[in-house]
């Protein structure tokens, strides 16, 4: 007579046990691929495919790529809203809010200010840090700002802008350069805001006044 033994259970598939352990698995699973193919490289699938979940799984978490980013950098979700904030309405003074939103996302909120300025003073010191912010700002101008707007040489546009912000920060709070970290929050968005409309918003070509 032979014992009876019972199948042992099919191996069960899709969401990991606990809700707190599958978010803490797509956020490892992220970081290592940030820090791999950086911000553009990266996509939801790749992180789901790694973490061992569906893709659907993880934007019940993150509902997109940046909040996912943002996540993995400890940066509150309400930033991004935030800066998206500014870019909506018409191109009249976009620059103005654009500077002031990105200066008061940096400064106001320790809870924003403080991962925010860790991750510029790592993108500092290490290439990898420095490609992952760049790109992220850069397509989050691209989304927010340019693209939406359809203007020649979004990229560069983009490029350029996210560039000058970043200088400012790290000008006013890295460095500390004494003339932009005593200056006022309004003295620098009167001060930048021009050139960075300047950037976003092209002035229409001159015509030489004949129809």
């Amino acid at each position: 007579m032979t014992a009876h033994t019972t199948p042992a259970p099919p191996a069960r598939r899709g969401r990991r046990p606990g809700t707190n352990t599958t978010r803490q698995a797509v956020l490892d699973a992220a970081r290592t691929r940030f820090a791999t193919d950086g911000f553009t490289g990266t996509t939801i699938r790749r992180v789901a495919a790694d973490a061992g979940v569906d893709a659907s799984l993880v934007m019940q978490f993150f509902r997109s790529k940046d909040e996912l980013f943002a996540a993995v950098m400890s940066v509150p979700a309400d930033a991004l809203t935030r800066f998206s904030a500014a870019f909506e309405g018409t191109d009249d003074l976009l620059g103005e809010r654009v500077v002031r939103a990105f200066i008061e996302v940096w400064e106001i909120d320790a809870r924003t200010s403080e991962p925010l300025m860790a991750m510029l003073r790592g993108a500092i010191v290490n290439d990898q840090a420095n490609k992952q912010l760049r790109e992220f700002l850069q397509e989050r101008l691209l989304v927010d700002a340019i693209a939406s707007r359809d203007v020649d040489g979004a990229t560069l546009r983009a490029g350029v802008v996210s560039s000058m912000l970043v200088g400012l920060m790290v000008g006013r709070g890295v460095v500390g350069v004494p003339t932009l970290a005593d200056a006022e929050r309004e003295t620098l968005v009167a001060l930048v805001g021009p050139a960075v409309q300047r950037v976003l918003v092209p002035a229409p070509p001159a015509t030489d006044g004949k129809e």
